[in-house]
């Protein structure tokens, strides 16, 4: 009778291991892709150029095909980061350019050789975080910082939400899992336009950052943003931008600021010759620093 017993336990022992660990290995096979959210505005859509890279860099980028996807309202399509040198977008049909998202991919994969990645960028060159960008969007404010009726009319911050809703959505009816690592902004330049823009510019990217951190469910979301140095706007309007960024970090938590030098020549993060858009040089710089701030508050 014990020998019966024993043998019993065992069978059912060895069934429930069977059984857990083939759970296990399906838990365990689920992909889980790894995301960064990134949104701003001209600097954000990028003017670094393709053609200043060299054939080694290209290189690396272009073994990153499989690993690292872009969704980007610009382009209203998935695709392969390694592909961005090939899209042409835009009513002025611009071409082989881009922004932080290509080296900010380039240095998180080539540390994390295994994993992949998909970053959801909306960016608008020429908006404000005052207007377009305010998650609470109001006509009357962004009439009087936008230009033009088509910008008046833009509400980013609801596109990008909903932009990042639909690709979680996606990976989920693949059955994949995900972590997203954080928001990586880069914007400021037009709210400089106005005192009250300029003012409380800080006040607003902490309320931006509310916003994401509520309508994600990810109340501990890492933010990382690059401070803007463009002399654009009233008398003082951009260093009060400037300063704006410096309060809003010393003012939250699980944030960082990449800051800049204020005056030209700008040697930390080059630009081009109008002294507002940065170049290659200067958004490989701005990614690498951007991904190593994305590692450290993760």
């Amino acid at each position: 009778m014990k020998c019966n017993f024993f043998t019993f336990f065992s069978i059912a022992l060895l069934t429930f291991s069977t059984i857990s660990c083939r759970t296990q290995s399906k838990i365990n096979s689920k992909e889980e892709v790894h995301i960064v959210l990134l949104g701003g505005q001209s600097n954000m859509s990028g003017v670094g150029h393709f053609k200043s890279l060299d054939e080694e860099t290209i290189s690396r980028i272009n073994a990153l095909s499989n690993r690292v996807m872009l969704s980007d309202t610009q382009l209203k399509k998935l695709i392969p980061l390694s592909e961005l040198k090939n899209q042409i977008w835009g009513k002025d049909r611009r071409s082989k350019n881009f922004g932080p998202e290509l080296f900010l991919g380039l240095t998180l994969a080539e540390k994390h050789p295994k994993q992949k990645y998909l970053f959801i960028k909306t960016a608008h060159g020429g908006t404000a975080l005052y207007g377009a960008w305010n998650p609470n969007w109001s006509l009357e404010q962004s009439q009087a910082i936008e230009r033009g009726e088509y910008k008046q009319g833009l509400k980013l911050y609801k596109i990008h939400i909903n932009q990042i809703k639909a690709q979680l959505a996606r990976l989920v009816s693949e059955g994949k899992t995900y972590k997203i690592l954080g928001m990586v902004w880069m914007q400021g330049e037009n709210d400089g336009a106005l005192d009250v823009s300029a003012k409380n510019y800080g006040k607003n990217l902490k309320e931006l950052l509310a916003s994401y951190r509520r309508d994600l469910n990810l109340p501990n979301l890492p933010f990382v943003a690059g401070q803007t140095n463009s002399h654009y706007g009233v008398k003082g309007g951009s260093d009060m931008v400037r300063q704006g960024f410096l309060d809003f970090e010393k003012s939250e938590d699980h944030v960082a600021v990449i800051k800049t030098l204020r005056d030209s020549p700008y040697t930390d993060f080059p630009k081009h010759s109008d002294n507002v858009h940065y170049n290659a040089e200067g958004q490989k710089r701005f990614g690498i620093a951007f991904a190593k701030a994305l590692m450290t508050l993760n």
